[in-house]
Order: C-alpha cells, then sequence, then structure tokens
C-alpha cells in the first residue's frame, strides 16, 4: 500500500560556494513528494566524510547550492508509485554518488535504499554505508586480501582505516597500521593493527620492509593521497598494488608510469566505491556481507563523535583537524 504524502519543510546544510566549513549554512528547504520510483525518508544519522570535505572545498565540482553529504540512515515515511520492497516504517541506508544527505527529510530513488537488519543501528548504518562498503570493496574485490597477505593501512584509525584494519586482519593478512599520532597508534592497535607506524617517526617504507622481512607490502591502502603517495610506492614488493583511494592530504601529484616499473613492475589503481556498486545487486550485496560483518563480530564499528546537524561546520573543522577517531555521525 502506498502512502500519500505532501510537501514537509525539512531542514538541510546548504553551501553556495566553495570554501570553508564556515560557509556552511542551516537552512528550511521544501522537500516535495516523493516522485515515481522514490521514497521520501525521514532521517536519523548522516555520515561525514572526507568525500564530503572535497565537495565542499569544490575539488570534486557540483552546482550550487548545494547540500553536502554522500549516506545516511532513516525511516520510510511515504513511497512513489511504482516503488516495490518498501513501505513506510522500514528502518533503510544509502549512499548516493551525489551530495543531498546533510537534512532531515529528503526524497532518494527506492533502488538505491537497502534495508537495514535488526542488530544494526541508525547511527552505524549511517556510516557503513559509505566506509563499510569501501573497506569490503578494498579488501574484496579491488585487491582480494587472502591469508599470509602483509597489507599496509593508512589513517588506520580513521573511519575506514579502523574498518580495513579488522577486516583484513579477520581475512588472515599481517596489518601494519601507520598513524599520526600516539592515541591513534594505541587505537589502531586496540582494532587489531599487528604493527602500528607514527608518520613522523622517520622514512615509511624502510620500517614498512623491516616489518615485513625486507620484502615490502603486497598491498597499500592509501587515503592520505599527495603527502604519502611516494612513500606508499616504495613501501610495496615487486608486483605490489597501489591502491590509492582519497585524497585526504591533496590529489597526488602527476608522475611517470615508469616509476611503476622502476619499482618492480607495480600495480596502481585509484578506485571509487560507485563504480562497484553501480548495479543494485552489487549494492545488495556489499551491504549484505558488510552488515554480517558487523553482526557476525568480525567488525566493531567505532562512532568516535557525533554532532548536532546544526554544528557541522564543527565537525567539517575537527574532520579536516584530524581530531576525530572512527566514524562521525551528524543527528539531524
Amino acid at each position: 500500500m502506498r502512502a500519500m504524502a505532501n510537501t514537509v519543510n525539512a531542514t538541510a546544510v546548504r553551501l553556495y560556494q566553495a570554501g570553508g566549513p564556515e560557509l556552511l549554512q542551516v537552512e528550511s528547504v521544501e522537500v516535495p513528494p516523493p516522485g515515481p520510483g522514490e521514497v521520501r525518508l525521514r532521517q536519523t544519522a548522516c555520515g561525514l566524510n572526507y568525500i564530503d570535505v572535497y565537495d565542499r572545498t569544490g575539488l570534486y565540482p557540483a552546482p550550487f547550492p548545494l547540500t553536502l553529504g554522500r549516506e545516511a540512515a532513516g525511516v520510510v515515511e511515504s513511497v512513489g508509485s511504482g516503488v516495490r520492497g518498501f513501505r513506510p516504517g522500514d528502518r533503510v541506508a544509502y549512499v548516493l554518488g551525489a551530495p543531498g544527505a546533510y537534512t532531515n527529510y529528503r526524497n532518494v530513488p527506492a533502488n538505491r535504499l537497502v534495508p537495514l537488519p535488526a542488530g544494526i543501528s541508525d547511527a552505524i548504518a549511517a556510516t557503513l554505508m559509505l566506509k563499510g562498503l569501501t573497506a569490503w570493496y578494498l579488501l574484496r574485490r579491488t585487491f582480494p586480501v587472502k591469508r599470509g597477505h602483509e597489507v599496509v593501512v593508512h589513517a588506520a584509525a580513521g573511519g575506514v582505516g579502523l574498518l580495513l584494519v579488522q577486516w583484513a586482519r579477520a581475512l588472515g593478512a599481517h596489518v601494519i597500521g601507520v598513524v599520526g599520532s600516539a592515541d591513534k597508534a594505541a587505537l589502531a592497535s586496540e582494532f587489531g593493527a599487528h604493527e602500528v607506524l607514527l608518520q613522523s617517526d622517520g622514512p615509511l617504507a624502510a620500517r614498512v620492509r623491516a616489518a615485513t622481512g625486507g620484502a615490502g607490502a603486497h598491498v597499500v591502502y592509501d587515503g592520505v593521497g599527495r603527502d604519502t603517495f611516494e612513500a606508499s610506492l616504495d613501501s610495496l614488493r615487486p608486483l605490489g598494488m597501489m591502491v590509492t583511494y582519497g585524497n585526504a592530504s591533496g590529489p597526488v601529484t602527476p608522475f611517470s608510469p615508469l616509476e611503476l616499473a622502476k619499482r618492480g613492475s607495480l600495480f596502481l589503481t585509484r578506485p571509487s566505491l560507485f563504480h562497484y556498486i553501480a548495479a543494485p545487486a552489487d549494492l545488495r550485496r556489499a551491504a549484505r556481507e558488510t552488515f554480517a560483518a558487523v553482526t557476525s563480530g568480525v567488525l566493531k564499528v567505532h562512532v568516535g563523535q557525533e554532532y548536532p546537524l546544526a554544528s557541522v561546520a564543527q565537525a567539517h573543522t575537527d574532520l579536516q583537524a584530524r581530531r576525530t577517531t572512527g566514524a562521525t555521525v551528524l543527528v539531524p
């Protein structure tokens, strides 16, 4: 049965030009009834991710005015014509390739929603849809980690990093975390990193090689970008894979592909989650396997901080200053 819906006033975070966190504005916007194939959600938790910073600063250009945010969880309020499989009251979550999640009400294509199992809270779901599914595709699809692999995880105490550390260890890998502070080192160790290296403690590649018996890593998962790219390449063994999946320190400086040959015929990839979940069936598989990893105890989700949606500027400031650990949730 389809519930009828009217236009509602939502509270959303809006941006009218690229720039710093101080430009984020909390405003009232109108949300029309859901159209064909759409579902209206009352959102209960929104995930904060570094991709939101890229959208805010213009690294990933988008038309203004812009509502930031890629992932959220909530409750179905009403459904548009042609929607099957969802009804009012269902708990759901999503991650989208375009921004728009920082709000308490919005319409979302039904084929991009996944149902939430009872064992997954809204706050956890809102952080798993981007960060959890990112860990899933990096470990299960981009470079399928197996027992005995030497794995390096940059930003190992961050939202994606803590998930990569736990999941890679559960798959039988020897996990080397890289972090920026002693507190973050303790957290990465607590979540399963076999060894943790401080970024500031000297040449990283030499320390990775020491930790791998001189051989180097099979794979490096690097979401930091420019500042760590060369050291990550130098940390790999011949035929190893460099997975650069983020730009927290800025985009990687262009370089010659010949550098890969010089270092041992390395593989380099710059993947994006949204290519791995473009098909609804792949999205559902990714979410199902990620939720199962949580409910089975393989993954523990660390929500390090929550902010009211009205405090979004502070949340962005803390994220960029690397004052956050684990996942961050915005509460509408």
